[in-house]
């Protein structure tokens, strides 16, 4: 087998760092709101760190190696020292900086945007060679060498299994242990769906107990199973397996994360925040989801706060099964002056709503008007910062209580800056550069607001239905709907591993949609011949990302999609092609070198719109009638990489490849309390820059112990041979 393309799972020493900016936006709130807003970014941080554990067995114990050697001493002089030894170059030294920021970007050791696997861009000798000579190794030798020899060979390690997140021997997950196959998920979801639990906050270990097959539903929590407040449910045999509900993951963190939810707290500017918080600490404490979904529903109701925050186990992007959340937190000041625009087009949503394809019977019966707001982040813990977030995903809160959206403002056109975009014509170039940054604002307004918020999904609880059977017609069969969601089931559940690709391109496909509405042009300020580049660059960055970027996120050898917005925008891209009348075009300009991706603007308001406008109906009826198979026929078909025909993606793809650029890092500002108010610092942007603001980030090596023993406490499930104690290390 040919050895894997390194580039693939490195970050080159050219990987771009950009500030997230936000002093204007932080200096601007009173001392008390930058108390609040502290001590949420503190409990966001040390929340964060439960990604590690979430992503690969070795995450943590990365973590703890590279958090010593960072504050053990300044980069300059570990740099400086690693140099004069002799034994590494300053390029050396460059990959390690940008390796770790790469970890600690992504939260560990496979990318947030991918989930392939981040191996340092140097030989490993080279690496330890560093690792030796830093002042973290003098002050203690045995513990570094301990982390090191731990860790050392999974950090380098590339085989198969070991390059991508997924189940058992495809791939890397610490949601479930090695020996669970997808049955054994389905068999967990049927059990779950049973006794009526979800799996946003828990993970599951398999092993053999007394001779017989036992799955634990470990809950995130403080409390741990021998604490004497009540707790979920006793063993329970089923399909012939015992199933052990249990709690106390993550322990350690989950009480700092309270401790600093109780000092912000104090600094609540009213009930609903402080009802809020009380519920989010009763659910890390006890591992109560419900109480989790009360927080979130005092959240919703919490309008326009100055400072917006959310915090928990959020997005299901990363479990192979598609059913639970990783940890997540952000801290964020509104911006007035955007926020204006997009409540501007929440007032305009029920009208909007009107022109969505679809029947109205698959539509909500009331929209709630949710909050939506243009923030500047200050905070934002998780493996990646994205442009936009539409939550709660709670399926009974969204339908019943509404949601919130929100619009990350200053990491938009951060995202852009030195960006090149390639397989394009000089105008269309011209364009993207012009255009592409309030493009991308009403793409992501739409997609968030009336994308994410759009649809119903049909139930039936016991005899009662939330629709009417009788005389709802299906659009696509012309006779009535025969399929729901009963009891139990949520739109995760059911679609699982399917859901978070499926969902992202239904909310892709309403932003394109809408995008050729004027009036929606015109809430984002632009009129005219402007509102008509803009909405052509809408469409432009969405088949580009489907044609320039989507396959860097696709592995040939397992054919499977690796990313779920990727995989979103390369559908997109295949029902556009194949609407046909030379709408969209990709042609290989130069054999094996080149491409060229070619939009008619013409015929977007024609040809465009009417295949996203079939495809939305079907993404639409499959969902709200929770017809899966249904939906997997047609995604599948579509998301097929194929090397033949008149657009071989799959042959293609080394092309993609070659012009591939390397994804930014954003660095982040750190706060610290002085006196009665808080300070902020800046960084620069810079790998330096980035590690610097990392090594100031906590204030005490306790992370460090914390990480290592929840790897001590895992490990004997994700190990063949019991690794060595870290007592050294501790």
């Amino acid at each position: 087998m040919a050895s894997p393309d390194l580039s693939l799972f490195t970050y080159p020493n050219e990987t771009p760092f950009v500030e997230l900016d936000c002093l204007a936006a932080f200096n601007a709130l009173t001392d008390k709101e930058k108390l609040y807003a502290h001590y949420l970014s503190q409990a966001s941080w040390y929340g964060g760190l439960i990604v590690y554990v979430q992503t690969s067995p070795e995450a943590p114990l990365i973590f703890s190696l590279i958090h010593k050697l960072v504050t053990a001493e300044s980069v300059e002089d570990l740099k400086k020292t690693a140099i004069e030894s002799g034994k590494a170059t300053e390029d050396d030294v460059k990959a390690l900086l940008v390796y770790i920021s790469g970890i600690l970007a992504n939260s560990g050791n496979y990318k947030g945007f991918g989930d392939s696997k981040i191996v340092p861009n140097l030989p490993k000798e080279r690496l330890e060679n560093i690792i030796l000579t830093s002042a973290a190794h003098k002050a203690d030798p045995k513990a570094i060498e301990t982390l090191w020899n731990a860790c050392a060979d999974k950090i380098y390690s590339l085989e198969h299994s070991h390059q991508h997140l997924g189940f058992g021997d495809k791939g890397t997950t610490t949601y479930f242990t090695p020996n669970c196959t997808l049955k054994d998920s389905e068999l967990v979801g049927n059990f779950m769906k049973k006794y009526n639990l979800e799996g946003y906050n828990n993970r599951l270990f398999k092993y053999e107990d007394d001779g017989k097959t036992t799955y634990e539903v470990r809950m995130a929590s403080v409390l741990n199973q021998q604490d004497d407040e009540p707790f979920l449910m006793k063993d329970t045999i089923y399909e012939g397996c015992t199933f052990r509900v249990t709690r106390g993951d993550y322990s350690g963190l989950l009480e700092l994360v309270c401790q600093n939810l109780e000092k912000a707290k104090e600094y609540a500017s009213n009930d609903l925040e402080s009802n809020m918080l009380e519920q989010y600490i009763k659910s890390f404490r006890t591992g109560s989801l419900d109480a989790h979904k009360s927080g979130s529903t005092y959240w919703i109701k919490n309008k326009g706060p100055v400072v917006e925050t959310y915090i928990g186990f959020i997005e299901t992007y990363r479990d192979p099964a598609g059913m639970r959340g990783e940890f997540e937190g952000f801290v964020a000041m509104v911006n007035k002056e955007m926020s204006a625009k997009f409540g501007t087009l929440v007032a305009h949503a029920e009208s909007l709503l009107k022109e969505l394809p679809w029947p109205s019977t698959f539509e909500k019966d009331q929209f709630l008007k949710p909050d939506y707001t243009s923030l500047d982040v200050l905070t934002f813990s998780g493996s990646g910062i994205p442009a936009g977030i539409n939550i709660p995903n709670y399926d009974e809160i969204r339908q019943s209580e509404g949601f919130k959206n929100v619009s990350l403002g200053n990491v938009i056109p951060t995202s852009f800056k030195g960006f090149r975009h390639q397989f394009l014509s000089e105008a269309d170039v011209a364009m993207m550069d012009k255009f592409a940054v309030t493009a991308f604002e009403v793409n992501v307004g739409l997609h968030e607001l009336l994308g994410h918020g759009s649809g119903k999904l049909f139930r039936k609880e016991g005899d009662q239905y939330n629709f009417d059977v009788e005389t709802v017609i299906n659009p696509l069969t012309n006779s009535k709907v025969t399929s729901w969601y009963e009891a139990g089931d949520t739109y995760d559940s059911k679609f699982t591993s399917l859901g978070s690709a499926y969902e992202e391109c239904r909310a892709e496909c309403v932003g394109l949609y809408l995008s050729l509405n004027q009036d929606v042009l015109k809430i984002f300020g632009t009129e005219g011949v402007e509102a008509e580049n803009v909405m052509y660059t809408t469409w432009l960055n969405m088949l580009w990302a489907g044609s320039a970027k989507a396959l860097e996120m696709y592995s040939p050898a397992s054919k499977k999609w690796l990313q779920s917005h990727s995989q979103a925008r390369y559908v997109i891209l295949q029902v556009c092609l194949e609407a046909g009348e030379d709408f969209v075009k990709v042609t290989e300009t130069e054999p094996g070198k080149n491409l060229l991706l070619s939009v008619d603007r013409s015929k977007i308001k024609t040809v465009g719109k009417k295949a996203i406008g079939d495809f939305l109906v079907k993404l639409q009826v499959y969902k709200s009638t929770g017809d899966v198979k249904s939906a997997q026929e047609m995604f599948n078909k579509y998301s097929e990489v194929s090397d033949d025909g008149a657009y071989p993606w799959a042959r293609w793809r080394s092309i993609i490849l070659a012009h591939k650029q390397p994804r930014q890092i954003m660095v982040q500002h750190n706060t610290k309390v002085n006196g009665n108010t808080v300070e902020i610092s800046k960084y620069p942007a810079t790998a330096e820059g980035f590690v610097q603001s990392w090594s100031e980030r906590f204030s005490s090596s306790k992370v460090e112990s914390l990480l290592e023993s929840l790897w001590q406490k895992d490990a004997k499930y994700f190990y063949a041979e019991p690794p060595a104690k870290l007592s050294a290390a501790c």
